[in-house]
């Protein structure tokens, strides 16, 4: 009996070392390929751990957005959903965009439609258009100026000749906006569905659980979670915000995978997830195979249409211009 336990124990660590091994070679193989390519991996904060490591930069959409129109490489490998692959598409018309996988979509981004914004502008012909990057091509291409989490007041800020401003798609961030603004806020009723699993009540555990920890809350949740938080911020302030504050121990209500880059930024502090369901399936169709196959095969190249494209630029640009 004891010998038949050895003899499975020793299975499962070479079945480990098997994988370990098999895990060595891909990342080998991307760092050759990245090198061959000229190439640099961007991931999203909410990509799985062994992706955020092996990325050159890892940050949130407006970071990606800005890093890849300054970086030199000709080959841009976006670890992320489908439109952060087209938002450096677009601004990188020099440059050849890859996505790992094709079907890693953004379901916010599928709840505005091309045909519901041009009714919404016959309605509010007055309005200046914001369309939140969590959102497709065309319908940035049917906007005034593009906005992240990060960036989305400054970016209403900037609006001083208009009174109205059609917000799409995410309602939870442009009810946030709206509660600081003397604008008038039409709201489409577009949501993340990730950002959605978190309830305030068991927030509320957690607060019972840390007394002592911040609370973040990202502007994508509801309003709920956002009257129990210390600071509503986008995930690339968050991660600054731990980084620069004295408190020891924080909640964090947003994806799960922005805690494995906070917990290697401030190994000295207590982080904490606000829900165990706060996992976008998918920000999780990236893996390391699959950039390996990416880069090695030169696939999954992401175009937009020449006019879409042109119209989108401009209003990506004009949110680069006010930072």
């Amino acid at each position: 009996m004891k010998a038949t336990r050895g003899f499975f124990a020793l299975l499962r660590m070479t079945g480990i070392n098997i994988i370990f091994k098999h895990m060595e070679n891909i990342i080998e193989e991307i760092n050759r390929l990245r090198q061959e390519r000229n190439a640099v991996i961007l991931a999203h904060n909410y990509q799985l751990p062994e992706v955020q490591d092996i990325a050159d930069f890892v940050g949130d959409s407006l970071e990606l957005a800005q890093l890849s129109a300054k970086t030199d490489a000709e080959v841009v490998v976006l670890c992320g959903v489908y439109f952060m692959a087209e938002t450096a598409a677009i601004i990188n018309p020099g440059k050849t965009v890859l996505i790992p996988d094709k079907h890693a979509d953004c379901p916010m981004a599928r709840m505005i439609t091309v045909d519901t914004l041009r009714e919404l502008k016959k309605k509010y012909p007055e309005a200046a258009v914001v369309c939140y990057v969590n959102s497709t091509v065309e319908v940035k291409a049917e906007s005034d100026i593009c906005c992240t989490s990060s960036n989305a007041a400054r970016v209403v800020g900037s609006l001083k000749d208009y009174k109205q401003i059609i917000f799409v798609p995410d309602k939870n961030l442009g009810h946030y906006l709206s509660q600081s603004s003397d604008k008038e806020f039409i709201l489409a009723s577009g949501f993340c569905p990730t950002h959605e699993r978190i309830s305030a009540e068991v927030l509320d555990e957690m607060k019972v659980k840390h007394p002592g920890a911040k609370v973040l809350v990202h502007g994508e949740c509801n309003p709920e979670l956002k009257l129990r938080a210390d600071k509503i911020l986008s995930t690339g302030q968050m991660c600054k915000f731990i980084s620069n504050s004295d408190c020891r121990e924080f909640i964090v209500a947003t994806e799960l995978e922005i805690l494995h880059r906070m917990r290697k930024e401030n190994p000295d502090k207590q982080l904490y997830a606000a829900s165990p369901l706060a996992l976008c399936p998918n920000m999780k169709l990236c893996n390391l195979e699959k950039i390996r196959n990416v880069l090695r095969d030169m696939d999954n190249v992401v175009e937009v249409d020449e006019m879409i494209a042109i119209k989108a630029r401009g209003c990506i640009e004009r949110m680069l211009a006010v930072g």
